[in-house]
C-alpha cells in the first residue's frame, strides 16, 4: 500500500453496483447427506498412560444430564442446551478431564465434536467459522462471523448429540453470545475465571487424589514404592501437571521417586525464575518444569530454542506449516523438525492436536519458560526469533483478492501476530519487525474486507511506529499513508484526505520534494481529491506529479507512464476529452512500447481508452476494444483473476449501454458466478456485480427482479462497508431509482432525499455524486407532478455543475437539458428552447454530433419548437445520466 497506485481508476464501479436476490441467482442447496462423525479443532491427544478420573467424570455427566460420558439418557432430543464450567487452578487437568469426555463422545460417534479455543472473540469466531466448514453450512460468500453464526445455528437445532467445548475461556458475556440455547449440544466451558462457575453448572476440578497420584506415578514410571510415590506427589501438591514431568524425567533417566526427589529439591530456582511478587506457581511445579526443561535440553540439540518460541506464540497451538519455517527447507516439511516434536511430545513439555496438526503446549508450561528466558535475559531474543518465523510464514500468504481464498490461515496468522504483540508491555519499545507484521495484518483484513479490524490496527500501527521510531522515520510515513489509503477505499474521505495531506508534508520535508515515496504521496493526494469529486485540486497536482516524474524519474518510468494514465483519467472526469483522449493514447502507446502489450499495466490503460470511447458515445470503437481486453486478460491472467472479473464486466456493460441484452445478460451472471466462487459473495467487487445485475434486470424492465435485488444489495453493503460508505448511498440511490421506475414515487423520493441528505454529509455539497443525487431527486418530483420543487432544484443543479465542473462537462450538459425540458413542461418555451439551443450546440461541439445524448437533446429541441415536449418517462430516464449516477 506504500507504493505507487499506479491506474486508480476501478471501472466495476464505474456504473451500477450490488447481491442476487433473483429467483434465478438464489442459492438452491440440496438436502445433504447424513453426515459421517465430525471431531473440529485441536482436541489434545490421549497420553500415553493416561491417570483416568472416573469420578470427575461421572460427576460432569450428570450434570450435562448424560448417563455417562458419550452416553446420552433415553427419549432426550433436545431442549435446553446443558452447559458446564470446570474450574480449577492451572494445571489440575482441567482441559484433560474435558478432552476425555470428548474421547467418549468421538468413541461413541457423536455427530460434532467440536473443540474451540476461547480466550479472544477471535478464536472463538475462527473455531466456529471452521466447523461451519466441516459441517458445510459455510457458503462461499460467508465471512468468519457470518460462517460462525451457522455453526451456531446448527447446534442449535440439531437433535442429535453434540460436544462443543470452549477450552481456557475468559469473557463470560462472550462465551454465552456463542452457546447455542437450544438443542440436543452439550458444552463444556474449562476456565479459570471463577464467574463461569457461577453462571453455569460448576464442577471443581481439583489436583489428583493420593490414590490417583500413586496410580499414574506407577503407570509412567514402572516403579512399585508406595512410599516413594506418596511423599513425590505430597512434594509436588498432588498436580497432575507437576507429576508429568516428574514422571517423564524419572522413566527416561531411570531414577528412583528418591533420586529425583533429591534432583528437585537441589533445583537452584533463584537461577531460572525471578522472585514471584505475583500469582505464585503451585507448590514444586515450577521446580519439576525446569527440571524437564534442563534434562531436555541435554538430550535433543537446539530443543531449547524450540521450546522457547513456542512458549512466546499462541497457547491454542501453532501450525506445523508455521514451524516448517524453523528449518532450512523454505517451509516444506522437515523430518528432522517432526523427529524433535515427537521426542519432546515424549516429555510432556508439548503435545499434538488429535488431528497431529499443531502443536500444542500447556499455559503452565509456557509461562515457566518465558519466566526463564527473562531472567537469563533472553526473552528479547526469543520474541524476536517468534517475529522471524511468523514474518517467513507471511511471506508465503496470497495478497489482495486472492488472500480471500486463505482467510482461515489470515485469521491464524493475525491471531499469532496479536499474541506476540501482547507479549510486550504497553510501554515498550516494540520491535519494527513486529510493527511490520501488524502492518501487514492490517492489509490482509483490507484484503478480506474487514475495515473494522483493519482500520484500528493500522491506527494503533501508525501510534507505535511514531513512538518507537519516531514521527519523522519511512516506516511511519508509510503507515500514515496505508492507513489514508484504507480510510480511502472505506469511502471515508474526511479521514484520508488530511492524512494523505499530512504524508505529503512530511515526505516533502523528510525525504525531499522529488523522492519517489514523495511523488507517489503527490499522486495519492491527488486521486483522494478526485474521488471526492475536487477537480480544481485534483488535476494541478496530477500535472505537478507527471512533470515531476518525468523530470526524476524518466519519461518512461512506469510511475511516470502511471501518472500520464492519472491525469488523462482525470481529464475526462472533468469533460476535458480534447486534453484526455490524445493523453490515453499516448499512455497506451508507451507502456506497449515499454512494458510489453501483455503486461497488466498495458492492459489497464487499453481499459481506459475504451471507456473514454465509451463514454464519447464512440461505442463501435469501445466494444471490440473491451472484447480484445478481455481476451487478453484470459490468456495473460487466467479468467479467475479479479482484474479478469472485472474486465468481464465492463464488456457487459457496454452491451448493456448499446442494448445488446442478449450479450451483457449472459455476461453479467457469468460475472456474478465468477465472483462468488473465486471472492466469496460478501467481497465489496461481488456485491458490485450483483448491483450490476440488479441494472441490467432494470433496463430490460424486469423489476419483479430487479427490486428485490437492489434492496437486498443494500442490505447487504450497510452490514458489510457500513451505512456511509459511498457504495451503500451509490446502492440507496439505485434502490430509489428501480422504485421510480415501478411508479412508486413515495419511496422513491423519500430514498432520493435520504439520499441527497448523506451524500452533502458524508462527500459534501459539492461531490459530483452529490450532484448527481440533487439531479435525480428534480427529476422525481417532475414525475410526481411537483414541477415548482423540479424547476428549483434542476435550477440549483445546474448552477453547481457549472461551478464544479465546468460548462461543457458532459454532467453540466445534461442539467441543462433537463432544467430546459422542466420549463417546457410548464409551457415556459421562452426560456426553454433557447436554453435547448444552446445545450445541441454544446453536446455537438463536445460530444460530437453523432453522441446519443446529443441526439436526444436534438429531439427534446424538435419537440419543443413543435410545441409537444416529451412526456414519455423512458425518454425522461435516459436524459437523467443515469450511468453515471448509478456508478
Amino acid at each position: 500500500m506504500s507504493g505507487a497506485e499506479g491506474d486508480h481508476i476501478e471501472f466495476h464501479h464505474n456504473r451500477f453496483t450490488g447481491k442476487v436476490v433473483g429467483a434465478e441467482h438464489h442459492h438452491h442447496y440440496p438436502p445433504r447427506a447424513e453426515l459421517d462423525p465430525i471431531v473440529e479443532g485441536d482436541v489434545p491427544q490421549r497420553p500415553s498412560d493416561f491417570q483416568p478420573r472416573p469420578e470427575l467424570l461421572q460427576q460432569l455427566a450428570s450434570l450435562l444430564g448424560d448417563q455417562a460420558a458419550g452416553q446420552c439418557r433415553g427419549g432426550e432430543s433436545g431442549g435446553a442446551v446443558a452447559v458446564c464450567a470446570l474450574g480449577g487452578t492451572p494445571g489440575v487437568g482441567k482441559t484433560l478431564l474435558a478432552a476425555s469426555y470428548a474421547w467418549a463422545c468421538q468413541a461413541a460417534r457423536w455427530q460434532v465434536v467440536a473443540w474451540i479455543a476461547a480466550e479472544t472473540t477471535e478464536q472463538i469466531m475462527a473455531g466456529m467459522a471452521a466447523l461451519a466448514d466441516r459441517l458445510g453450512e459455510r457458503r462461499p460468500d460467508d465471512d468468519v462471523v457470518a460462517a460462525a453464526a451457522r455453526a451456531k445455528a446448527w447446534l442449535a437445532a440439531t437433535n442429535r448429540p453434540a460436544l462443543l467445548v470452549f477450552d481456557n475461556a475468559t469473557d463470560v458475556a462472550l462465551v454465552r453470545s456463542w452457546c447455542p440455547a437450544t438443542g440436543a449440544t452439550r458444552v463444556i466451558i474449562t476456565t479459570r475465571n471463577r464467574s463461569f462457575l457461577r453462571a453455569y453448572a460448576p464442577l471443581d476440578v481439583g489436583v489428583f487424589t493420593p490414590a490417583e497420584a500413586s496410580a499414574f506415578l506407577h503407570r509412567r514410571t514402572g516403579l512399585t514404592d508406595p512410599a516413594g510415590a506418596a511423599e513425590l506427589a505430597d512434594e509436588l501438591g498432588h498436580l497432575p501437571l507437576a507429576l508429568a514431568q516428574a514422571a517423564t524425567v524419572i522413566a527416561r533417566l531411570r531414577l528412583s521417586y528418591s533420586g529425583y526427589l533429591t534432583l528437585l529439591r537441589g533445583v537452584p530456582l533463584s537461577n531460572y525464575l525471578p522472585a514471584q511478587t505475583g500469582d505464585a506457581y503451585p507448590s514444586g511445579t515450577a521446580e519439576a518444569i525446569v527440571l524437564s526443561i534442563a534434562q531436555v535440553e541435554e538430550t535433543l540439540p537446539f530443543a531449547g530454542q524450540l521450546l522457547a518460541i513456542l512458549a512466546v506464540l499462541s497457547p491454542t497451538g501453532i501450525p506445523l506449516t508455521v514451524l516448517y519455517h524453523l528449518s532450512d527447507t523454505s517451509g516444506a516439511e522437515s523430518i528432522g523438525l517432526r523427529e524433535m516434536l515427537a521426542d519432546l511430545s515424549d516429555t510432556c513439555l508439548i503435545t499434538f492436536s488429535d488431528d497431529g496438526n499443531a502443536v500444542l503446549m500447556h499455559r503452565l508450561v509456557q509461562r515457566v519458560l518465558r519466566d526463564c528466558a527473562a531472567h537469563q535475559g533472553d526473552l528479547a531474543t526469543v520474541l524476536n526469533e517468534a517475529i522471524a518465523l511468523l514474518g517467513a510464514f507471511a511471506a508465503t500468504l496470497p495478497t489482495g483478492a486472492r488472500a480471500w481464498e486463505a482467510r482461515d490461515v489470515v485469521e491464524m496468522l493475525v491471531e499469532q501476530v496479536d499474541v506476540l504483540y501482547r507479549r510486550f508491555r504497553t510501554d515498550d519499545n516494540h520491535p519494527a519487525e513486529l510493527l511490520t507484521l501488524r502492518s501487514l495484518c492490517g492489509r490482509y483484513l483490507y484484503d478480506l474486507a474487514d475495515l473494522t479490524r483493519a482500520i484500528p490496527l493500522l491506527q494503533q500501527t501508525l501510534a507505535d511506529r511514531e513512538r518507537v521510531l519516531g514521527a519523522d522515520h519511512p516506516d511511519t510515513l508509510n503507515s500514515r499513508n496505508n492507513l489514508a489509503y484504507v480510510c480511502r477505499k472505506a469511502g471515508d474521505l474526511t479521514r484520508a484526505i488530511p492524512l494523505y495531506e499530512q504524508a505529503l508534508a512530511d515526505r516533502e520535508r523528510v525525504l525531499g520534494a522529488e523522492h519517489p515515496d514523495t511523488l507517489t504521496s503527490r499522486n495519492n493526494l491527488a486521486l483522494a481529491y478526485q474521488m471526492a469529486g475536487d477537480l480544481t485540486r485534483a488535476i494541478p497536482l496530477y500535472e505537478q506529479a507527471l512533470a515531476d516524474r518525468e523530470r526524476v524519474l524518466g519519461a518512461e518510468h512506469p510511475d511516470t507512464l502511471s501518472s500520464r494514465n492519472n491525469l488523462a483519467v482525470a481529464y475526462q472526469d472533468a469533460g476535458d476529452r480534447t486534453r484526455a483522449m490524445p493523453l490515453l493514447q499516448q499512455a497506451l502507446a508507451d507502456r506497449v512500447r515499454v512494458l510489453g502489450a501483455d503486461h497488466p499495466d498495458t492492459l489497464s490503460a487499453r481499459n481506459n481508452l475504451a471507456v473514454a470511447y465509451q463514454t464519447a458515445g464512440d461505442l463501435i470503437r469501445a466494444i471490440p476494444l473491451y472484447e480484445q481486453i478481455l481476451i487478453d486478460r484470459e490468456r495473460v491472467l487466467s479468467a479467475d483473476h479479479p482484474d479478469t472479473l472485472t474486465f468481464r464486466n465492463n464488456l457487459a456493460f457496454a452491451y448493456l449501454e448499446v442494448g445488446d441484452l442478449t450479450r451483457a445478460m449472459p455476461l453479467l451472471q457469468q460475472a456474478l458466478a465468477d465472483r462468488e466462487r473465486v471472492l466469496g459473495a460478501e467481497h465489496p467487487d461481488t456485491l458490485s456485480s450483483r448491483n450490476n445485475l440488479a441494472g441490467a434486470y432494470r433496463a430490460e424492465g424486469d423489476l419483479i427482479r430487479a427490486i428485490p435485488l437492489c434492496e437486498q444489495t443494500l442490505v447487504d453493503r450497510e452490514r458489510v462497508l457500513g451505512a456511509d460508505h459511498p457504495d451503500t448511498l451509490t446502492s440507496r440511490n439505485n434502490l430509489a431509482g428501480a422504485y421510480q421506475d415501478a411508479g412508486d414515487l413515495i419511496r422513491a423520493i423519500a430514498l432520493y432525499e435520504q439520499t441527497l441528505i448523506d451524500r452533502e454529509r458524508v462527500l459534501s455539497a459539492e461531490h459530483p455524486e452529490t450532484l448527481s443525487s440533487r439531479n435525480n431527486l428534480a427529476v422525481a418530483c417532475k414525475t410526481s407532478g411537483d414541477l415548482t420543487r423540479a424547476i428549483s432544484l434542476c435550477e440549483q443543479t445546474l448552477a453547481d455543475r457549472e461551478r464544479v465542473l465546468g460548462t461543457d462537462h458532459p454532467d453540466t450538459l445534461t442539467s441543462r437539458n433537463n432544467l430546459a425540458t422542466a420549463y417546457s413542461e410548464v409551457g415556459d418555451l421562452t426560456r426553454a428552447i433557447p436554453l435547448l439551443q444552446q445545450t445541441v450546440t454544446d453536446c455537438e461541439r463536445v460530444l460530437g454530433a453523432d453522441h446519443p445524448k446529443t441526439r436526444v437533446v436534438r429531439r427534446n429541441l424538435a419537440a419543443a419548437l413543435a410545441s409537444d415536449p416529451p412526456r414519455s418517462p423512458r425518454l425522461w430516464m435516459r436524459l437523467l445520466g443515469q450511468g453515471r449516477t448509478a456508478q
